[in-house]
């Protein structure tokens, strides 16, 4: 199938690893031309030039931390200049910290609404203008599936993600007439370079072997397994796609079917 993104633009922020530089790969290999941000220059000059090479298509870096307002302006105005306009904008920077609210400091809640949460409405409130005066655009938000399927040891995260549910669908509701779409992703575990952290805190913050905190998510999907980047890459490609426009202010899950009840009861079996 022709996805009909053959010379179409892309903004994707947190592009230098992970979900975010396997969307900007994807999407560059349909045929689109991408701007990608994230806090560290030097890995994401390197993953700029990678795709670049291996697409040969146009990627463009920009360093940008959306903490701060000044970064995500700069951002969408640099994308915007280079690319020409932006079709396609893929809010993706941002994680929060895990853990039972004993654990959770006021400065874990402040990192994880300020990277998961506000950084998505700061790049929209620079890129939704720009959308809207050249008559239309595409956003998929990449948020997860603690927003709707709530588990006690990601109450930091699953607030975050259920104020983006709630800013996506809110926003379709707006800006449908302008020839904007919206669709949240919502992903469960998947394998990416963060992936060790988050199993080394758990094993941590639950006081188990690391072995068996790495088998907690698997166990709660019924496919026995943690999603790869490329599967959520492949679905955002589709969804940010002309074809999908009518996909519009809903929410679809990439979790193989992850039961957050079931891995809570496994945390909460008593340990030797």
């Amino acid at each position: 199938m022709d996805l009909k993104l053959d010379g179409k633009t892309a903004l994707v922020t947190g592009g230098s690893e992970g979900i975010g530089k396997g969307i900007a790969r994807a999407l560059a290999k349909e045929g689109v031309d991408v701007a990608i941000c994230a806090r560290r220059p030097g890995p994401l000059e390197q993953t700029a030039s990678e795709i670049a090479k291996e697409t040969g298509r146009k990627i463009i870096a920009v360093p940008a931390d959306l903490r701060q307002d000044k970064d995500a302006k700069n951002f969408i105005e640099q994308g915007h200049k280079a690319l020409g306009r932006v079709d396609i904008m893929i809010n993706n920077a941002g994680s929060a910290a895990g853990g039972v609210i004993e654990h959770l400091s006021e400065d874990d809640w402040e990192k994880g609404l300020q990277l998961k949460f506000m950084g998505y409405v700061r790049c929209l409130r620079y890129v939704l203008p720009i959308m809207r005066a050249q008559g239309g655009g595409r956003v998929v938000n990449l948020i997860g599936n603690d927003g709707v399927k709530p588990s006690y040891w990601e109450i930091c995260p699953g607030a975050a993600n259920a104020a983006g549910q709630n800013l996506t669908r809110s926003l379709a509701g707006q800006y449908g007439k302008d020839g904007i779409s919206f669709v949240a992703v919502n992903p469960g575990p998947v394998r990416t370079e963060r992936w060790v952290g988050l199993v080394k805190a758990m094993s941590r913050d639950m006081k188990i072997p690391y072995e068996e905190a790495d088998n907690l998510a698997p166990a709660s999907i019924p496919l026995g397994r943690i999603a790869e980047v490329e599967e959520v890459a492949n679905l955002v490609t589709m969804l940010a796609s002309p074809l999908m426009t009518m996909v519009n202010g809903t929410m679809i899950e990439i979790d193989g079917g992850q039961d957050k009840p079931l891995m809570d009861h496994f945390r909460d079996r008593p340990n030797g």
